[in-house]
C-alpha cells in the first residue's frame, strides 16, 4: 500500500471516531429535552383524540350546558378570555 493511501485510511479513521464522538456528545446534550419531547407527544395525543372524538365532545357539552348551565358558561367566560390573552401575547412576541 502507498503511503498516501495508508493517510488517507488513518484520516478517514480518525473522523470516523470523531463523528462518533460528536454523535455521543449530541445524544447527552439533547437528553434534557427528553421531557419536555414526552409532554408535546401528550398534547398532541390529547388534541388527536380529541379530533377524533368530536361527536362524543360535543354530546358530553350539550349535556352539561343542559345540566348546569351556570358552571359550564363560567368555564366559556374563563375559556375565552384565557383565549384572547393568548391571542394578545402571540401579536406581542411576533
Amino acid at each position: 500500500m502507498s503511503p498516501e493511501l495508508v493517510e488517507l485510511a488513518l484520516r478517514k479513521q480518525r473522523l470516523q471516531l470523531k463523528s462518533a464522538d460528536l454523535r455521543t456528545d449530541f445524544v447527552r446534550h439533547t437528553r434534557t429535552f427528553t421531557p419536555l419531547f414526552h409532554g408535546i407527544d401528550r398534547v398532541a395525543d390529547s388534541l388527536r383524540w380529541a379530533r377524533d372524538n368530536a361527536p362524543l365532545l360535543s354530546g358530553l357539552g350539550v349535556f352539561l350546558l343542559v345540566a348546569r348551565p351556570r358552571t359550564v358558561l363560567r368555564w366559556a367566560r374563563r375559556g375565552w378570555f384565557g383565549w384572547q390573552l393568548v391571542r394578545r401575547v402571540r401579536r406581542f412576541v411576533s
